[in-house]
């Protein structure tokens, strides 16, 4: 009798936690962004992977929002900067519960394709320089921490 209580016991919180992942595709290229294929050769391949996820809470199994793939997958570009589409990753759906409440939505993860010709691709160093051309063209120049104390000290 006391054998069966504890079989009984361990099945009910094995039931009661439990956890879930499904991978639903792979994709070569996926964007929710315009992407000019004619300006391809400006665009670089990142050398880290990034993930990017929409999820939410459950409670007894009535989502507090709608979770979506698109924004699971804005995150993930937006999570580099100049980053235009996804190559080469994964989207997958993830959900844990434990008793009455749980977690679940979509993970984006993929290698980022950054386009370093526009303003939005520039990585900053850590000190920049930035001027306007006579086209209005914004240069930007990286400088050394004395080269901006220095100019820092001219404009104060």
């Amino acid at each position: 009798m006391k054998g069966s209580k504890l079989t009984f016991a361990n099945a009910l919180m094995i039931a009661m936690l439990s956890s879930c992942s499904q991978r639903i595709m792979d994709f070569t290229l996926i964007s929710t962004k315009n992407v000019d294929l004619s300006k391809i050769s400006s665009y670089t391949k990142g050398e880290k992977r990034v993930t990017g996820e929409d999820r939410c809470f459950y409670i007894y199994t009535i989502p507090t929002r709608i979770v979506s793939i698109k924004t699971a997958i804005d995150k993930t570009i937006e999570a580099t900067p100049g980053c235009v589409a996804l190559v080469d990753g994964v989207v997958s759906t993830k959900f844990w519960s434990i008793i009455l409440i749980g977690k679940g939505g979509y993970v984006v993860e993929g290698t980022p394709v950054i386009e370093k010709s526009t303003k939005t691709g520039f990585i900053p160093s850590k000190y920049n320089h930035c001027t306007l051309d006579k086209d209005g063209k914004i240069q930007i120049t990286a400088i050394s921490e004395a080269e901006y104390e220095a100019k820092s000290k001219q404009i104060k």
